[in-house]
């Protein structure tokens, strides 16, 4: 007879400390927040491997049983591009201005040439003595390269943005990040924005009506306009802002639409600081709510 390692009704003993960079995740029984397997380490269907992590639990070993098995990492998947197909891992060159590369079914891509700044360049170019071979009658071809490499390094550049992270905090205001390249020398940098998805004062929770018959209300607006506070610093203008609301069935409410705004603090000893905000224009409530403590996930707990 196979093991059972569920049981119900679910007992949840004290949750456990994860390791950094280790999920933590609901166990496979849907009861208890448990701290998610590693590669290499035993698994079953209550104690999971990390999803965050694309791994699976190998039960291949423990035939005809299938109870106990082994971490591991599902193997990623190819991409296609224009008609073409690329194994996981593999490096391609779609045209002359890129090299890309094909990771679990998404491609990333890098300029194929970076311009050499002008003080690597030799005097005799800065000072315009040319070889006999590249100057006004040079071919073509020679042409064409001395142009390309005059250009500016942003014509060269594949914008490339990551999506902006769950807001740090559930209540008052938090921290947003992403990763873009968009910028002159096209490096990858870190993007601030502060993100408020609801005040932390449950009185203003408590004072939210329900639409007839409805079990959400996925947002609400502030009753009145006031300044923000940041850290110590208040913002020179009033704002009202759009909050995400609640449920009485155990859903979550989380943006789904925003735009950005640029807020301006006054701070203490008379400076001023400016910062992007992301600012709520509709909510959606989901069930799928996972903790606000897991690096990995997608969406706080509410």
């Amino acid at each position: 007879e196979r093991r059972q390692f569920c049981s119900w009704p679910c007992k949840c003993g004290v949750r456990p400390p994860c390791a950094p960079g280790v999920s933590s995740i609901l166990d496979g029984c849907g009861c208890c927040k448990t701290c998610a397997r590693q590669i290499g380490e035993s698994c079953n269907e209550r104690d999971v491997c990390d999803p965050h992590k694309s791994m699976y639990c190998d039960f291949s070993k423990d035939q005809p049983r299938y109870e106990v098995g082994i971490c591991a990492y599902m193997m990623g998947v190819g991409c296609d591009m224009n008609g073409a197909h690329y194994d996981n891992g593999q490096a391609f060159q779609p045209n002359p201005l890129y090299k890309c590369t094909c990771i679990s079914g998404a491609i990333g891509c890098t300029p194929a040439f970076i311009q050499k700044p002008a003080g690597m360049l030799s005097p005799a170019v800065l000072q315009g003595n040319l070889p006999a071979g590249l100057k006004s009658n040079q071919s073509p071809k020679h042409q064409q390269d001395t142009t390309y490499r005059t250009m500016s390094a942003w014509k060269n550049c594949l914008v490339q943005t990551t999506p902006w992270s769950p807001c740090s905090r559930t209540c008052g205001i938090g921290i947003s990040v992403r990763v873009n390249n968009d910028n002159s020398k096209c490096e990858m940098r870190k993007e601030r924005r502060l993100c408020l998805l609801r005040p932390c004062d449950k009185n203003a929770l408590k004072g939210l009506k329900m639409p007839k018959g409805k079990t959400c209300r996925p947002k609400f607006q502030a009753s009145k306009a006031e300044k923000l506070s940041l850290s110590g610093c208040i913002s020179i203008k009033k704002h009202r802002p759009t909050y995400c609301g609640i449920c009485t069935d155990k859903r979550c409410c989380v943006p789904n639409k925003s735009k950005m705004v640029n807020i301006e603090f006054h701070c203490k000893g008379g400076s001023n600081v400016r910062w992007k905000m992301q600012w709520i224009t509709s909510c959606v409530c989901q069930r799928k709510c996972n903790d606000a403590g897991d690096m990995f996930s997608e969406l706080h707990l509410i």
